[in-house]
């Protein structure tokens, strides 16, 4: 019930992300991006490396949406068993200035699918996936090259608790499963997972 509730906030999210646009002022783009990934910050290990696409409106010189999809696949020494990661993060994005260099703070929500592979020989004997829904927010900026294109770098912290579940018998989240957002500690939500992504946007 928990994930069916999620997913339906999910989808709420995307209908409002659409209902800014603006035709006659939107300039849209598609691109791709390098992500540095961690799900889990309170663990010793290292960020992994996702290779991914784009979409982003800008749909006023102030306001923008972001649809992303990331990838990352990792097979074991042995060749048995392969992890394959699909996260599809839908974000608003809020420029406080519009300038050339554009420095901008985002919000949004994020499916985020595993799929774990045995293997024979390449040939995926059996596969089982589960998928997870949570909010991310962060901030970064875009350098725009001409009217068409543009780079990006933002940082996002992943997987917010703001400190409410849908299941009131639920236990909250310990100190051990998430992290206060530095600087401003019990302020904003606390996070369990962060990501770097640095990218290319062709405009049309």
């Amino acid at each position: 019930m928990r994930s069916c509730i999620r997913t339906l906030r999910g989808g709420g999210l995307v209908l409002v992300l659409m209902s800014f646009a603006a035709p006659a002022q939107a300039q849209f783009g598609v691109g791709g991006r390098f992500a540095m990934v961690r799900t889990d910050v309170e663990t010793d290990t290292d960020s992994q490396r996702f290779l991914g696409g784009h979409v982003r409106a800008r749909l006023s010189p102030k306001t923008g949406v972001e649809v992303s999809l990331d990838v990352h696949s990792e097979t074991n020494a042995a060749g048995t068993a392969r992890v394959r990661d699909y996260p599809i993060q839908a974000s608003l994005l809020l420029y406080p200035v519009g300038t050339t260099f554009a420095p901008y703070v985002l919000g949004g929500g994020g499916w985020y699918t595993r799929r774990l592979e045995t293997l024979d020989d390449d040939r995926v004997l059996e596969s089982v996936q589960n998928r997870d829904f949570g909010w991310h927010a962060g901030f970064g900026a875009e350098l725009k090259l001409g009217r068409h294109a543009g780079v990006h770098a933002d940082y996002r912290y992943t997987f917010l608790d703001f400190g409410s579940d849908d299941d009131p018998e639920a236990a909250p989240a310990s100190a051990s499963d998430r992290r206060s957002v530095p600087l401003v500690g019990g302020l904003l939500p606390s996070y369990k997972g962060s990501m770097w992504t640095m990218g290319l946007t062709i405009y049309f």
